[in-house]
């Protein structure tokens, strides 16, 4: 692994602070009092057609066929990072994120033809549509489930997805946990198919009407549909959520006419979205380590200025050491989203590290900012809100830790180990007797003798009293 950037690494860096350091505030649009900025897509159309048009973000990491760069995941983690830096809402992570490499690995050659372009320059939003709350779980970040039953299982619940025979398929479920559900102009729905003894997990394009003003070229594209009206069967609705920079909606499908993503109904979908979820969290690693570098460089201003006794409440020693504790907590996150960009199988012990930094640096940006920091007005509330919100969406950090370790194969029982005779029980053994299962031997077991009615410390009946202990002074 090479640690220095390359030079076309340090310019998509330098680009897209300057970009986004201009003149876009943190937080959702209309925080100034915009109350039109609900009923819209959650995010600046016009920021996102400058991006699209000036560094081509949405397709940083497509290849060159298909309109993209050609860059890997580690210059488009960097994207990531500046953006959490910046904390403002784009479909990013929904459209280049989860949506782009599905299509790129599932999708036909029509398929990919026709949508990674438009997704290249920013004309296509997109997203991914599983039931329930099962995100983490699709993308095997949380726990792996091979056989996709978080899709539905067949019974109840879900998505299901019923063939009429001729190849066209209709879908029937709900998703309630979507990024960017509502105003995306294509889903990729996960839906279960075949009933519950031989179902599958398959991948469903289902083409809607783009949100008002999210084309990125301002033409007011409607996401495949020329006419402008949804697909029939589709209800999108947006959600009041805790992050407002993190937009999600709820889908539901009532006999929705969709297209199979690919052309083998027998396809491992499960196994392309746990490599695709790898690379997410990468993605969301380097995120989170932008968002914690933000949030601590804006609580150093304020310690710098706010003046507590006639001097700044960043020159007192209590201060400097949370400050210093917060400083590491933040490198060792932002090496552990560089590691795993290079190597995304490392990618949700990063973003455990990362989301673990991030909500330490969030809450401690309340505290010293004080009263000021838990209004409104200040931007202190949204690093905390995207470190909640991310740990519900894509945690909790024990949860990724746990399944981490048990895919590492730590918790395994180690097989040639003989297991342990139990020790005799305190007070219980006869004196002269082996307690049971134990050998009759001293030290046979290759261990320190026991005696009878003891301990391996010597403490219990017929022990000699260590020197200077309790049990000696009552002797």
């Amino acid at each position: 692994m090479d640690a220095a950037f390359t030079a076309e690494q340090s310019d998509i860096r330098r680009t897209l602070r300057g970009m986004l350091s201009k003149g876009v505030p943190a937080g959702p649009p209309g925080r100034g009092g915009d109350s039109t900025a609900d009923a819209g897509p959650g995010y600046d159309p016009a920021l996102w057609a400058r991006l699209a048009g000036g560094p081509g973000l949405p397709g940083l990491a497509l290849d060159e066929e298909y309109g993209g760069a050609g860059c890997g995941t580690l210059e488009l983690a960097l994207a990531f990072e500046e953006i959490g830096r910046a904390l403002v809402p784009l479909p990013l992570l929904a459209t280049s994120g989860l949506a782009a490499p599905l299509i790129a690995a599932l999708g036909t050659v029509r398929q990919r033809l026709a949508l990674l372009p438009r997704i290249a320059d920013g004309s296509l939003t997109a997203t991914l549509c599983v039931p329930g709350a099962a995100l983490a779980t699709a993308l095997a970040l949380t726990r792996g489930d091979p056989d996709g039953t978080w899709a539905g299982g067949g019974r109840a619940g879900g998505v299901q997805a019923r063939s009429d025979g001729t190849g066209r398929w209709r879908l029937h479920g709900e998703a309630t946990q979507v990024l960017d559900g509502h105003s995306a102009g294509l889903l990729l729905v996960a839906a279960r198919t075949g009933g519950f003894t031989r179902g599958r997990t398959l991948l469903f394009l289902v083409r809607c009407r783009q949100a008002r003003g999210a084309d990125a070229g301002g033409r007011g594209a409607r996401g495949g549909d020329a006419g402008g009206r949804e697909v029939p069967g589709v209800c999108r609705t947006r959600w009041t959520v805790l992050d407002d920079t993190r937009p999600q909606g709820r889908v539901q499908l009532r006999g929705t006419p969709a297209e199979l993503l690919g052309d083998d109904p027998g396809a491992d979908v499960p196994t392309v979205l746990a490599a695709t979820g790898r690379t997410v969290a990468a993605l969301l690693a380097a995120e989170a380590a932008g968002t914690a570098s933000a949030a601590l460089d804006r609580t150093l201003a304020q310690v710098g200025e706010r003046e507590q006794f006639g001097r700044p409440i960043g020159s007192f020693q209590a201060v400097k050491h949370r400050l210093a504790d917060l400083y590491v907590q933040v490198q060792a996150a932002r090496s552990a989203a560089y590691y795993a960009a290079w190597d995304p199988r490392e990618g949700g012990l990063a973003l455990a590290q990362c989301l673990q930094a991030l909500r330490a640096v969030a809450g401690e940006a309340i505290q010293l900012h004080g009263g000021i920091g838990f209004t409104w007005e200040h931007d202190a509330h949204l690093y905390f809100k995207r470190a909640a919100s991310d740990e519900l969406l894509f945690g909790p950090v024990h949860r990724l830790r746990a399944h981490a370790a048990e895919a590492a194969g730590l918790f395994a029982p180690a097989a040639s180990a003989a297991p342990l005779a139990p020790l005799a029980p305190v007070g219980l053994a006869p004196v002269g007797l082996a307690a049971p299962g134990a050998s009759a031997v001293p030290g046979a077991s290759g261990g320190p003798a026991v005696p009878a009615g003891g301990t391996r410390s010597g403490h219990g009946a017929g022990a000699v009293p260590v020197p200077g202990s309790r049990e000696a002074e009552g002797a």
